[in-house]
């Protein structure tokens, strides 16, 4: 077996493989379909600090080679999650990375303090980039100086590793990777979904109630796959790659242009066993190459 072990800030997991917050519910809802055991971790849905009911429907749409949502960011809340949700996850082999949000600085960090006292949490994914709520999300990831604010915010009262979630709809990605990085983030977690649009010409409305949502699948990867290569240039902390992963040389291209470790995620909806092909499928390439250690891969691009 090659090693795949690899570490996000004082995070060590077993494998680079983890599914995308979001994307796999609060891990219950799959675990019918998919061993929650061998997963690198779990990157919850997202937690606020007051439960959400999201966005009114519709608020899912398929697209070409992809997928437009506007679920809201509906969640039980901080308080109901870690009464109902984190004890089954605990039960598990795997890390546990809990997405937080909120709709002010001052919530963001009420929501990290209060898992950080919480045993059983084992890093932060910030969401600062989440393209279909009207307060809160992108609002702090298109902003630079919002994006300093949270992450310091967050920082300051919050000891597990802080993982910052950036949003691809921004010109410079790399500024604000910097800023995140700067500011004491251990990770830096990329790409968010990008603002899309689908329209019925028969009825001449949109497809989603909100007009707009966050398009995700693989037909954001190539973009996904230039901003990781860029932040991996511009900063020194690890990178958790995601934007249409669906395979394993999916993953292994984001490997290679400097993502630390992959996150799968509309893959999920149609295929709730890719993480696991994934895993299986890295080691037999890294065998198949004698390649004994995944470190030798990250950021293997030759350019």
């Amino acid at each position: 077996m090659a090693d795949l072990k690899v570490k996000i800030g004082s995070l060590v997991l077993k494998n680079p493989v983890m599914v995308a917050s979001g994307t796999f519910g609060y891990g219950e809802e799959y675990s019918p379909y998919i061993d929650l055991n061998i997963l690198g971790a779990i990157i919850t849905k997202g937690i606020s600090l007051h439960p959400i009911d999201g966005n009114p429907p519709p608020r899912i749409w398929e697209t070409p080679s992809g997928m437009l949502n506007s679920i809201g960011l509906q969640n039980v809340g901080a308080k109901a999650f870690i009464k109902e949700k984190l004890s089954y996850l605990k039960s598990f082999d795997t890390k546990i990375i809990v997405n937080i949000f909120g709709t002010t600085v001052k919530e963001y960090a009420k929501v990290a303090e209060r898992l950080f006292a919480t045993q059983g949490v084992d890093a932060i994914e910030l969401n600062i980039s989440c393209p279909n709520v009207k307060k809160g999300g992108m609002i702090f990831g298109i902003d630079p100086k919002s994006t300093k604010k949270v992450v310091s915010a967050v920082r300051k009262v919050c000891g597990l590793p802080l993982i910052a979630k950036l949003s691809p709809n921004v010109t410079d990605i790399t500024e604000f990777a910097r800023i995140a990085e700067g500011e004491g983030a251990d990770a830096i977690s990329l790409i968010n979904t990008l603002l899309g649009l689908a329209v019925d010409v028969e009825t001449r409305k949109p497809r989603l109630a909100t007009i707009t949502g966050g398009l995700s699948g693989p037909a954001i990867k190539p973009i996904a796959l230039r901003m990781i290569w860029q932040v991996a240039k511009a900063v020194k902390v690890p990178i958790i790659g995601m934007g249409g992963i669906c395979s394993t040389e999916d993953a292994l291209e984001f490997i290679l242009a400097g993502a630390t470790a992959i996150a799968v995620g509309t893959a999920n909806f149609f295929n709730p066993n890719t993480a696991s092909e994934i895993i299986k499928g890295i080691n037999s390439y890294m065998t198949e190459k004698g390649i004994g250690d995944i470190k030798e891969l990250i950021g293997g691009m030759y350019a």
